[in-house]
């Protein structure tokens, strides 16, 4: 069992965020006036991302002989290479390397009794539209300690000074597997004294406005999602379930302890004893090789491709943002070509709902192998061909099976993915799915997910995002 740092959840931590997710209380930000605010901010041309050649890429070079795509103060991130050897088949591709560990960092505070979250409305080069709602704080190490020379980073110093006693969530999670190497950030949540007067381009939200507007496309961005699904929620307080599917999912936040408990299927226990057999099972061995040993892929003046012309691609952008710690910059970005898909299998156990989750590896994880959802295609993932090697894949594709809960397209990443989106979905199905399943696969309840997030490295980002989308169903 990996568990880089453990999450310190304070005493209480459950109650008090459920109490922000029913809605109880009035929030300080009314719906409408956020919606005003949203509005209300800086125009879209006031941005600027336009894709440029590598030779206009400023401060960034291809090293000689590594062939690695390099910034010249040495921090930042790198585009490198990455070799996976699988049995006896070995394969290679480019791949982020940013070793540094950023923040993902959200202040929370009460306002009437009411817990509420400040979020920024950020602007990110690669998000389909420039703008999302974002964490308090999302930046890299070498952005708050501003290696770029530009302004400060605000309310980082909210989470680079807080006491422990003010840390309800703190733990290390990863980020895509296919595409970073080795990639962990802090998803960190603090709770403020005093008053803290939002900057013009941020806003306090309740919990359970943020849960709603997970139903929107494109809104709530990656970094906030994974935070959010780090939060402990206990059975959310609703007085009556809208159907048989809802009071199963209610009764998901109360079961699956460590020991037995007859509304789970599986124990605690044995969920760790089954993902520790499916990353010992795993035989992918995998490490950071040149980018110039990359083969299959190819290197123009424009962009770093497959020769295939079917997976992402690395290409490069100038940007300009008024509101951002530097007005103007270059830098690399990974661009996919078609929205990827994400799908919780979703179905009552014994009154209780549970989640269908699979062991998967990716190349670039820490440990190789986190719980993702029961189906997770990349962008331009092939699902016919990847049917035989997935038993739920075609049939979630072709959307021949269930009853879709929850349908959301929802942005990665955009300060390194140009583009890049996935489908999020959360599938009931009914007592004629079978309870046994292929042994990479594990159903699980709600509870049992949130208290595998108090560590890092079992859920990966796609499975977390998903979780916070649970939250949403209510």
């Amino acid at each position: 069992m990996n568990s880089a740092k453990t999450a310190t959840t304070a005493p209480g931590a459950a109650e008090t965020f459920t109490i922000t997710a029913d809605g109880g209380g009035r929030p300080v930000t009314s719906d409408e006036r956020f919606r005003e605010w949203w509005a209300g901010l800086p125009r879209s041309d006031r941005f600027e991302v336009t894709p440029v050649p590598f030779g206009e890429l400023t401060q960034w070079r291809f090293e000689p002989g590594t062939g690695n795509l390099v910034h010249d103060s040495g921090r930042f991130f790198s585009i490198e290479g990455a070799r996976v050897l699988d049995g006896d088949e070995a394969r290679t591709q480019p791949i982020i390397n940013q070793a540094e560990i950023g923040i993902l960092g959200i202040l929370l505070k009460e306002f009437d009794g009411v817990p509420h979250c400040l979020m920024q409305a950020k602007f990110e080069p690669g998000n389909v539209n420039l703008r999302q709602l974002s964490p308090t704080v999302q930046a890299t190490r070498s952005n708050y300690t501003r290696v770029h020379r530009g302004n400060d980073t605000p309310y980082v110093e909210y989470f680079r000074d807080a006491g422990r006693d003010r840390v309800p969530v703190d733990v290390l999670q990863s980020e895509q597997g296919a595409w970073f190497w080795r990639k962990r950030n802090r998803n960190i949540v603090v709770r403020a004294d005093g008053d803290v007067p939002p900057h013009e381009d941020f806003c306090w939200l309740a919990l359970d406005q943020l849960r709603r507007l997970l139903r929107e496309d494109n809104l709530v961005n990656m970094d906030a999602r994974t935070v959010l699904a780090c939060m402990p929620i206990g059975r959310p307080p609703v007085s009556a379930a809208a159907d048989p599917f809802q009071e199963a999912l209610l009764r998901s936040y109360e079961h699956g302890s460590w020991g037995p408990d007859p509304g789970a299927l599986h124990t605690t226990q044995e969920i760790v004893s089954w993902f520790t057999d499916a990353k010992s099972r795993c035989e992918w061995n995998s490490r950071l090789v040149p980018l110039a040993a990359v083969e299959g892929w190819t290197r123009t003046e424009d962009e770093i491709v497959d020769d295939a012309r079917e997976d992402f691609r690395i290409m490069g952008v100038r940007v300009s943002a008024h509101n951002r710690e530097v007005a103007r910059w270059t830098q690399p970005l990974l661009a996919t070509r078609a929205p990827g898909l994400a799908v919780f299998l979703a179905r009552p156990i014994n009154g209780v709902l549970h989640l269908l989750v699979q062991g998967k590896p990716e190349v670039g994880l820490l440990d190789v192998v986190e719980m993702a959802p029961t189906v997770q295609l990349p962008p331009n993932a092939d699902a016919a061909a990847d049917a035989a090697a997935d038993p739920f894949v075609a049939e979630v594709v072709a959307g021949t099976i269930g009853r879709v809960r929850h349908d959301v397209l929802l942005s990665e990443e955009g300060g390194r993915f140009y583009h890049a989106q996935t489908r999020y979905r959360i599938v009931e199905v009914g007592d004629d799915f079978p309870v046994d399943v292929p042994q990479d696969f594990c159903w699980m309840t709600v509870r049992q997910l949130m208290e595998l997030l108090r560590h890092g490295h079992y859920l990966n980002i796609q499975a977390r995002s998903l979780l916070a989308c649970v939250h949403a169903l209510w």
